[in-house]
């Protein structure tokens, strides 16, 4: 079988972005080996907010750099055709007194330090923004202008497309079976149609990561995690004007935003159902959540306690420890370079993540630093921890 510079494993958003970067930075054979089809995993069931508020600084700064590829998609590509679906409306985070105040105001803070926009927005303000949410309960609001939310499966498409017209072999409906290694480095991999050769193997399996385990013997502390999703019919239109709104004063840390005209699409930012094996198939939405969270929605948005539930679906995230993603080359298995357990960030952090690894896979100077992100600091204790405690805000 062919030989390779580098081979991708997955071509979600992540595994697309990567394949985009390889061969955007000169790496001439790059193949990318899919199991299903392009963006159909677990990026197909994305929520598609963008924003760069985080607890943890680290990503902030691949928020940052991911926003500017957002806000430019066409042009970073170079391609007329690419599409992201972003829908610029910006992103309210609000919290009432309590344990989850200061971390706010210190987030916040960060950001700003950043160069980010940010604005301390008041009550009467906010409610100009998101006239149907009531905020009289708020000791803060945080307001990112520059944020939003687009389509995580036409961003995966675009990156494919663009990588292909720059020479990217892309073969979907292939399964990996084993990786390749030959005097304690990587080799290739075997799969379902036979076997590709290459020193160099990048893995964005996200749940589908313990396969690494497996193959090598190195541990990958991920496991995933089933979330669901309502979108809610109300009296009243959530407009794409209006902003995205994180509300950290309900029990689930609801995040919700226009799903067009008075639909609204809601989860919670907390710890889902943990699945005893990888299964991105969809679950079912019972009637106890779907009232549960629809109680939360309403005490935030009043003229939802009558909204209907329109459509529901489940996502599945690939949770760490410490909620936040594994990045860069494993030390013990030269060759081999990862990106899995996003925990919910995936997708926010796309652009830049694939650019850093695929830097990374090419023994180039990262343009961020992702040392924090590597598999050791589950050795060493240093956690990646967000400040309002685990879940998909971080």
């Amino acid at each position: 079988m062919e030989s390779f510079d580098a081979i991708v494993i997955g071509a979600g958003v992540i595994g697309s972005s990567v394949a985009y970067h390889l061969a955007h930075l000169g790496c001439k054979k790059v193949l990318v080996l899919e199991r299903t089809q392009i963006g159909s995993g677990t990026t197909s069931q994305s929520s598609g907010i963008l924003r760069t508020h985080y607890s943890v600084i680290e990503n902030v700064r691949l928020a940052q750099a991911s926003w500017e590829v957002f806000n430019d998609f066409q042009n970073y590509l170079g391609d007329a055709d690419a599409a992201s679906g972003l829908v610029q409306c910006g992103y309210l985070i609000a919290a009432p007194e309590g344990a989850k105040l200061a971390p706010l105001e210190a987030s916040l803070k960060a950001q700003r330090a950043q160069g980010i926009e940010v604005q301390f927005l008041s009550r009467e303000h906010a409610s100009e923004l998101l006239p149907i949410a009531r905020f009289d309960d708020a000791a803060l609001i945080g307001y990112e202008p520059e944020a939003g939310f687009a389509d995580a499966y036409l961003v995966a498409t675009s990156f494919a497309r663009t990588a292909r017209r720059q020479g990217v072999k892309i073969i979907e409906g292939v399964a990996v079976e084993k990786l390749l290694l030959e005097g304690g480095k990587v080799a290739g991999v075997q799969t379902s149609m036979g076997t590709f050769f290459s020193g160099t193997v990048i893995s964005t399996q996200n749940i589908w990561a313990t396969d690494i385990e497996r193959w090598t013997g190195i541990p990958s502390p991920v496991v995933p995690e089933r979330h669901s999703v309502l979108a809610l019919e109300g009296p009243r239109a959530y407009t794409f004007q209006m902003p995205v709104c994180k509300d950290l004063g309900s029990p689930g840390m609801l995040y919700c935003r226009s799903y067009g005209g008075t639909q609204m699409l809601v989860s919670e930012g907390i710890a889902g159902e943990t699945l005893p094996t990888p299964d991105n198939a969809q679950g079912d939405v019972s009637m106890d959540y779907m009232l549960e969270v629809g109680g939360q929605v309403a005490e935030r948005f009043p003229s939802y306690e009558t909204a209907g539930v329109a459509s529901s679906w489940t996502g599945v995230y690939d949770v760490t420890p410490d909620w936040n993603p594994v990045l860069g080359r494993l030390p013990d298995l030269p060759g081999l370079v990862v990106g899995y357990g996003f925990s919910g960030h995936g997708f926010k952090l796309s652009p830049a993540v694939g650019r850093l690894l695929a830097q990374s896979a090419l023994g180039l100077k990262t343009e961020v630093d992702i040392t924090p992100y590597a598999l050791e600091r589950f050795r060493t204790g240093k956690l990646l921890t967000g400040k309002y405690g685990l879940g998909a805000v971080s």
